[in-house]
């Protein structure tokens, strides 16, 4: 009885995996070699993302204006549903720093969560070292803990605004009702902004008020797009090249199963 239900519980677990595990390989493989490819010198033609793009008009301006950078990804932490967007949002963090540190502008870093702050904090002295400026750091002023209420934080973020009237406003990460607090608040002071947000909801809202929106899958291609790190670009070009595999199923497998009825793409995804 013991071996029947330890048979039964191999054959759940093995069926519907097949598949799965064939494309893992596939896309691990495809990985390796297109890695090794960009070693070698071969380039990526990359659709530009005006978001990421603006990010050095939005530290031009102000150095020109003489005014701080306002950068936050939220008030979510690193566990939970919304870590891969503020992860996301701490890559996109990553590079305006540095791009602070080229120019000699202040960037305030709104946080509202403890395990976000040491890394924010670390990436914040990365930069600075990268530029051969970390004698001009300042992470005990420039990265803020705020709150870790929500509209506690949305309150902080907005009192920010008020008194420090940034020329720049970059908010990358998961944001809910304070979203458009946020947006209108920094509008008001004058301020540049380019947000990015996988939450649907949250979208119109930025796109209404600021100046350049991330939509979606585009914030977590950021990392890849800014550092042109190999791995991270083979990592995004070989999920680009699945997503297109699975789209082009579907659309011959409803193309197949609508005027013939032959339900073997079914059985196929099913192995």
């Amino acid at each position: 009885m013991n071996s029947a239900g330890a048979i039964l519980n191999v054959e759940q677990i093995v069926a519907g995996r097949y598949l799965d595990l064939a494309l893992l390989i596939l896309m691990w493989v495809g990985a390796i070699l297109v890695m090794n490819a960009l070693k070698r010198g071969w380039t990526l033609k990359w659709r530009k993302i005006a978001g990421l793009e603006a990010l050095e008009e939005a530290v031009g301006r102000a150095a020109e204006m003489g005014k701080p950078v306002h950068f936050t990804p939220g008030y979510a932490g690193l566990t939970g549903a919304t870590s891969p967007q503020v992860v996301a949002g701490l890559a996109v963090f990553a590079e305006l720093a540095r791009l602070c540190a080229k120019y000699d502008v202040e960037i305030i870093c709104s946080v509202g969560d403890p395990t976000v702050l040491g890394v924010a904090t670390e990436l914040y002295k990365q930069a600075y070292t990268s530029e051969g400026k970390l004698d001009r750091a300042k992470p005990e002023h420039d990265i803020r803990y705020l709150s870790g209420s929500q509209f506690a934080f949305a309150a902080a973020v907005q009192g920010i605004a008020e008194r420090e009237r940034p020329a720049a406003n970059v908010m990358v990460g998961p944001f809910w009702a304070e979203s458009m607090m946020f947006a209108e608040t920094f509008y008001r002071v004058g301020s540049i902004q380019v947000a990015g947000t996988a939450r649907i909801y949250q979208i119109p809202f930025f796109a209404v008020v600021c100046d350049y929106v991330i939509i979606g899958d585009e914030m977590f291609a950021a990392g890849a797009y800014l550092s042109k790190e190999p791995s991270a670009m083979s990592s995004i070009f070989i999920q680009d090249l699945a997503k297109l595999f699975a789209l082009a199923l579907s659309i011959v497998g409803a193309l197949i199963l609508t005027f013939t009825g032959y339900k073997g793409i079914i059985d196929f995804l099913k192995l």
